[in-house]
């Protein structure tokens, strides 16, 4: 049997290439702004590195991933100095 049929038989799907690329890019530019955040000191970057981390395994939306690690991605880079 196709095993790819029976999972979405049972509802589950898997991500789109944008879903994973986005997800990947995101991860490591936040954890490269936790890592200098810990360096520096500095909280504002070492919690904007983790919630970069973290966010992707709440949002399911291909669109509002882009859009939310986009904006966030910003801030980071306001506060980099």
């Amino acid at each position: 049997m196709d095993t790819l049929a029976q999972l979405q038989a049972m509802g589950i799907t898997l991500p789109s290439p944008a879903y994973l690329i986005g997800s990947l890019l995101f991860g490591l530019l936040g954890f490269a702004a936790w890592k200098r955040g810990r360096k520096l000191v500095r909280p504002s970057l070492t919690w904007g590195g983790v919630a970069l981390m973290v966010y992707p395994y709440a949002v399911e939306n291909t669109v509002l991933l882009w859009l939310v690690g986009a904006g966030l991605s910003a801030w980071l880079v306001s506060r980099w100095k």
